[in-house]
C-alpha cells in the first residue's frame, strides 16, 4: 500500500474512533455485534478419510470406492497382516481402481495384538511393501501400523517404531493407531513421538457388553489424548455393526463383523446381540468434536468403507449424508401385502424412507381381524393387553430406501382387503 493510501486509511479509522467516542452506546453495540459475529461462525468441518478393510476387492468394493471418492481425502487401505501365529499375509488391492481415485493412500499393516515377541515384527517386509505400492503408481502418503499392543509392552513397541522410522523412506509418513487403554501409561508420550501421526480408536475398544460406541466416554478420551501428543492426529469412527454372542458361562463366544472372529470351535453358541453404530448418534458426535476444536486433531477416519454387499455397515447413502454433514432424515413404515402362497396370508414388511438408515422399530401392531402371525428377520410374535403384535428381538438398522420382510399374518375374514399394520417406536 502507498503512503497516500495509508494516510487515507488512518483518517478513516480516526473518524470512526471519534464517532464511537462521541457515542459510548454505539461503541458497546459495535463490540457486541463483533462478538456475536465471531461466536456464530460455524466450526470448520474435519476432513474425512476412510478405511478399506476388505480383504477381497469384489465389484461391490470397487463400486463403493468409485461412488465415494469425491468425499474422501485419504484412503487407509489394508495392505498386510501378521497374525498371532507369526504368519505374514499380503492383501492385493485393485491397483487400477485405487490409482483412479487420484487420492493419497495410506497402506495399513495389521499386526495382531496377541503377538508375543515384538522382535519378530517384519520391518524389512514393511519397507519393501512401501516400495512395491509406489511402483504400482499409488500416491503413498503413509505406512500405518495397526497394532493393539498390550499397555505393558509399549516400550518394546516404541523401539520397533523407532527402527522402522529409520529405515522407511523419509518422504513417507509413519502413522499408528492408538488405543484409549494406553492413556494411563507413562510410555505413551514416547511412543507417539516416534510416529508422524496417530489415529485414536474410540469404537469397539471396551467390553462388548458396554456397546460399540459411547459418545461421552469417547469425547473424554479425545480430550485426554490431545494432551499427550504434539503431532497431528485423527479419530476413527464406526460405520458398522457387530454381532456378539455370549456363551452359557457369560463370556464372549463369538464376535462377527466384516468376517467371523473369535469363534469357539468354529462356531458360536449362546445368546447373540447386534451392536450397531447409529448414524444420528455418530453425526451428532462429529458436530460436537468439530465444535470442541481439540488441539492437533486433523480429521476423521471412518471404519469401514460401506458397500452394497456389507450387511453390517451403513448404506452408502447414509454414509454420504454423514460425510457431507447433511441433515439426517429417517422414516420407517410398515405394510402388509397379500402373499402369493395362499389366500388369507399376508407378508409384513418394513420400508425405509429418507436419506439415512433407521433403527428397527420396537413393535409392529397388527390388524385386529387377524388370527395368527409369526415374525422373521429379528422379529417374533408377542401379545399384550391390546392384542397381537410383532416385537423386535434384535436391534439393527434398515438401510435407506430398502425393504425388509419381518413376518406374516393370517387373516381369514379379510377377503382380498388391505390389512392394517403400523409402527410403534
Amino acid at each position: 500500500m502507498s503512503d497516500g493510501g495509508s494516510a487515507s486509511a488512518r483518517r478513516r479509522v480516526c473518524s470512526a474512533l471519534a464517532a464511537c467516542a462521541a457515542s459510548p452506546l454505539a461503541l458497546v453495540l459495535t463490540l457486541m455485534l463483533t462478538l456475536v459475529s465471531g461466536c456464530s461462525k460455524a466450526p470448520a468441518s474435519l476432513p474425512n478419510d476412510a478405511y478399506i478393510w476388505q480383504r477381497k476387492w469384489t465389484p461391490s468394493v470397487t463400486s463403493a470406492i468409485a461412488r465415494s471418492s469425491g468425499f474422501v481425502q485419504t484412503w487407509h487401505v489394508l495392505a498386510a497382516e501378521k497374525d498371532s501365529q507369526d504368519d505374514w499375509t499380503l492383501i492385493s488391492p485393485d491397483w487400477a481402481t485405487l490409482a483412479a481415485t487420484h487420492a493419497p493412500v495410506t497402506a495399513v499393516v495389521r499386526i495382531d495384538g496377541q503377538l508375543g515377541d515384538l522382535t519378530t515384527l517384519p520391518i524389512a517386509r514393511i519397507v519393501k511393501l512401501a516400495d512395491d505400492w509406489k511402483q504400482h503408481g499409488i500416491t503413498l502418503a503413509a505406512i500405518e501400523i495397526d497394532h493393539d499392543c498390550a499397555t505393558s509392552r509399549l516400550a518394546g513397541y516404541t523401539r520397533f517404531l523407532a527402527t522402522l522410522r529409520a529405515q522407511l523412506d523419509p518422504a513417507i509418513k509413519l502413522t499408528i493407531t492408538a488405543l484409549p487403554a494406553w492413556l494411563g501409561s507413562p510410555a505413551l508420550d514416547a511412543l507417539l513421538a516416534h510416529a508422524d501421526e496417530a489415529v485414536l480408536q474410540v469404537h469397539a475398544v471396551m467390553n462388548p457388553a458396554q456397546g460399540l460406541f459411547d459418545p461421552t466416554q469417547a469425547r473424554a478420551w479425545l480430550r485426554e489424548f490431545a494432551q499427550h501428543t504434539k503431532r497431528p492426529w485423527r479419530v476413527a469412527l464406526p460405520t458398522y455393526g457387530t454381532r456378539v454372542t455370549w456363551g452359557d458361562d457369560g463370556r464372549v463366544a463369538g464376535i462377527e463383523s466384516e468376517r467371523p472372529m473369535l469363534l469357539a470351535n468354529g462356531f458360536a453358541q449362546g445368546v447373540a446381540h447386534e451392536l450397531v453404530a447409529q448414524p444420528e448418534q455418530i453425526s451428532a458426535f462429529v458436530t460436537r468434536i468439530e465444535r470442541d476444536a481439540l488441539p492437533g486433531i486433523t480429521g476423521i477416519v471412518w471404519f469401514r468403507l460401506p458397500t452394497d454387499a456389507d450387511d453390517r455397515a451403513w448404506s452408502l447413502a447414509t454414509w454420504r449424508a454423514v460425510l457431507t454433514r447433511a441433515p439426517l432424515i429417517a422414516t420407517i413404515s410398515a405394510d402388509a401385502h397379500q402373499s402369493a402362497r395362499q389366500p388369507g396370508l399376508f407378508d409384513v414388511s418394513l420400508v425405509s424412507g429418507g436419506n439415512t438408515d433407521a433403527p428397527l422399530p420396537a413393535v409392529i401392531r397388527t390388524d385386529a381381524s387377524c388370527e395368527a402371525a409369526d415374525g422373521i428377520n429379528g422379529y417374533a410374535l408377542d401379545y399384550d393387553a391390546h392384542g397381537m403384535l410383532l416385537r423386535r428381538v434384535q436391534p439393527g438398522l434398515l438401510r435407506a430406501g430398502m425393504r425388509r420382510d419381518i413376518g406374516w399374518l393370517r387373516c381369514g375374514g379379510v377377503d382380498n382387503k388391505k390389512v392394517s399394520v403400523h409402527v410403534e417406536p
